[in-house]
C-alpha cells in the first residue's frame, strides 16, 4: 500500500483548479518525498515534452513509485473528450490518451479516465454517447493491454459531468466494455456526493472493480480538514482486501506545501494503524 500525491508536470498550466502539486518537477518530487509520501500520480498534457528517463531516475532515487498517470486536464484545459460530436476532436482525445498510456507504460503505472469521457448533450442521444464511450474505452484498453497498463474509469459527481456519476453506473460501463484491463477507481470525494453509504459502496464494488483510490475530504481539501471518517473508510478498503495505492487529489489550500504536509500528518497514523505503515 502506498500513500501518493498528485503531481502536475510543467506542461500543465498552473491554476487554482488543478488538484495537484505544481511547479518544477524536481522540486515537487523532492518536497513530497521529504514529507514522507511513497508514490506519485502524474497529471500531464504533453508527455513528449518531458524528459521521462530523467524523471524516472529521480523517482527511483527518491523511492517514489509512479502509480498512475491522469488524463483529467485533456478535458479540463483542452476541452477534449471521447464523446464529442466532432469526430476530429474525439480522435484527438484518443490520440492524446494513447500518449499518456505510453508514458504510464514507461513508468510501470496505470491510467485513469475522468472528465475525458465527456457528457450527455442536447442533440446527441444517450445511446449514441454511450456507444462512443464504449468504442473509445475498448480501443484504448486494447492499445494498453500489451503494454501492461490497466485503465481506471472514475465515477464523478453530477456537479462536473452528467455521464457516469455513481459507482453502479461505472460498474455497468466496465461490464459493457468487457476488457480485463478496464476497471474502476473510487474517489471518496465524489462518492460522498453520489452514494448513500460510502463504506457499503466500497464493500459492494471494491473487490471486483476497483484498482485505485483518490482521497479528499468532503470540501475537497486535504483529509482531516472537514467531516469524512477516513479511519472507517480506509479500514473498509483494507477489510475488502484492497492493498493498492491511495492518492490525495485535493485543492491546494491554503497552499500546496501545507496541503501536502496536512495530508500526510493526518493520514500516516491511520495507515500505520490499519495497514501497518507505508511502503
Amino acid at each position: 500500500m502506498r500513500l501518493c500525491y498528485q503531481v502536475a508536470t510543467p506542461d500543465v498550466a498552473i491554476a487554482d483548479s488543478v488538484t495537484a502539486y505544481q511547479g518544477p518537477i524536481e522540486k515537487s518530487l523532492r518536497e513530497l518525498a521529504a514529507d514522507g509520501f511513497t508514490g506519485v500520480e502524474f497529471m500531464t498534457l504533453h508527455p513528449d515534452e518531458l524528459d521521462l528517463p530523467a524523471i524516472k531516475k529521480l523517482t527511483e532515487e527518491l523511492s517514489l513509485k509512479v502509480v498512475l498517470v491522469c488524463t483529467g486536464e485533456i478535458y479540463g484545459q483542452l476541452g477534449l473528450s471521447f464523446t464529442d460530436p466532432d469526430p476530429a476532436r474525439r480522435a484527438e482525445a484518443i490520440r492524446r490518451s494513447k500518449e499518456i498510456i505510453d508514458m504510464a507504460a514507461f513508468f510501470g503505472a496505470n491510467v485513469n479516465f475522468g472528465r475525458i469521457r465527456g457528457q450527455y448533450i442536447s442533440g446527441v442521444s444517450h445511446e449514441e454517447t454511450e456507444k462512443l464511450a464504449v468504442e473509445a474505452f475498448r480501443e484504448l484498453s486494447d492499445y494498453a493491454a500489451p503494454k501492461g497498463v490497466m485503465l481506471a474509469l472514475e465515477p464523478i459527481t453530477i456537479m462536473q459531468t452528467n455521464f457516469i456519476n455513481t459507482t453502479e453506473e461505472g460498474a455497468r460501463m466496465v461490464d459493457r466494455v468487457d476488457r480485463p484491463n478496464f476497471k474502476l477507481m473510487l474517489d471518496v470525494f465524489h462518492m460522498n456526493l453520489e452514494e448513500k453509504d460510502i463504506c457499503e459502496t466500497i464493500r459492494q464494488y471494491s473487490k471486483d472493480y476497483n484498482i485505485h483510490v483518490h482521497l479528499a475530504d468532503n470540501n475537497r481539501r486535504f483529509p482531516g480538514n472537514c467531516g469524512l471518517d477516513f479511519k472507517k473508510i480506509i479500514r473498509t478498503f483494507k477489510d475488502c482486501g484492497y492493498d493498492g495505492a491511495f492518492t490525495t487529489e485535493i485543492y491546494q489550500i491554503p497552499d500546496q506545501e501545507e496541503a501536502a504536509k496536512g495530508s500526510i500528518r493526518y493520514l500516516k497514523p491511520i495507515f500505520t494503524e490499519i495497514y501497518g505503515g507505508l511502503k
